[in-house]
């Protein structure tokens, strides 16, 4: 009798689908207030902050962007398995 491996409720295939949703239907709501908000620009910013779904992007490029940095960080300061042996 063989034992599978019962993986756990964030791995099965129907939870991932339904956290993908919630994924979307989040990155749709931080869109839909621009539909109804009027920005103007600030002076001393570079102008483009009053542009639709500005915030929305600054968000998606700041968090892409940590996550690089992140994983390059990971990679200088990953050492081999053997180091503490």
């Amino acid at each position: 009798m063989e034992h599978e491996k019962e993986t756990g409720y964030l791995e099965k295939p129907g939870t991932i689908r339904k956290l993908w949703i919630i994924l979307y239907v989040i990155c749709a709501l931080t869109v839909v207030p621009e539909f109804f908000i009027r920005r103007e620009p600030h002076e001393p910013h570079f102008g483009v902050d009053h542009y639709f779904g500005f915030y929305a992007i600054l968000g998606f490029v700041a968090c892409a962007v940590s996550i690089l940095v992140a994983k390059a960080v990971g990679f200088v300061l990953k050492r081999k398995e053997d180091y503490y042996d």
